[in-house]
């Protein structure tokens, strides 16, 4: 029986859910014969070799690699290719295809809490995460704001009145993730109200300082693991399709 390998390709991902998620996975739908691997790459210029990996079917992509990955692929699908990133790879008939499973978990995520006043968003970082969060926003047409180091509205210029304004908060950054649990992104929390939706992409904690200082003002909060969940189960979907 030929061993099928999947996995996780990313950048010190030793806390990764995804390994205990597929094992249990497997175990499971009784598929003995799979095997699911973390592959802790330090550069990009190394993941060649790992793509000739021998019988690897499906790898999840994760920081730093969702947007650095694509040019080492044969093919993206359309959503991959109109958010410009990929976070999950299927090895068929020879050819190595990106896909977008990120967009389909957050729409879930979003959805659980939306409320009619949510029209106006503020987008923390602009990474990987955030361009499929900026892709199901623009389908749910929800006007945008990204606040990150480098745009014109950053971490030190960002106003309450803009906060206030915006009753969708979405932080896709990595900081307060476990161990730095106490770290946050600078952030005006006293404009937040009671008619705020605050999402954080970090799972590991389950409840990060930025969601913590939110929730004291009264917001509405959800951290990111629905949203794995549900991305880590599309992926599956095309990885055994």
């Amino acid at each position: 029986m030929q061993e099928k390998v999947f996995g996780l390709l990313g950048k010190n991902i030793s806390y990764s859910f995804s390994k205990k998620y597929f094992e249990e996975k497997f175990k499971k739908l009784l598929l003995i014969d799979y095997r699911y691997e973390l592959f802790d790459i330090p550069e990009i210029e190394a993941v060649d070799l790992l793509l000739e990996t021998p019988n690897l079917r499906g790898l999840n992509v994760t920081i730093p690699y969702k947007q650095a990955i694509i040019p080492l692929l044969d093919q993206l699908s359309g959503e991959a290719s109109e958010i410009g990133a990929v976070n999950c790879i299927s090895f068929e008939h020879g050819k190595k295809i990106g896909y977008n499973t990120d967009a389909f978990g957050f729409e879930k995520s979003l959805l659980i809490h939306k409320k009619e006043h949510h029209r106006k968003a503020l987008i923390l970082g602009d990474g990987g995460a955030a361009k499929a969060v900026k892709y199901i926003l623009d389908k749910h047409h929800i006007e945008h704001t990204t606040v990150s180091r480098k745009s014109e509205i950053n971490f030190e210029n960002i106003s309450e009145e803009l906060v206030k304004d915006s009753l969708l908060i979405i932080q896709t950054t990595p900081v307060g993730t476990y161990p730095n649990v106490e770290d946050s992104v600078p952030f005006p929390f006293d404009a937040i109200t009671d008619r705020h939706y605050v999402i954080d992409l970090i799972y590991n904690p389950s409840e990060t300082a930025f969601l913590r200082k939110s929730a004291e003002k009264g917001a509405t909060t959800l951290n990111g693991f629905y949203m794995l969940e549900q991305q880590a189960e599309k992926a599956w979907e095309i990885w055994k399709s």
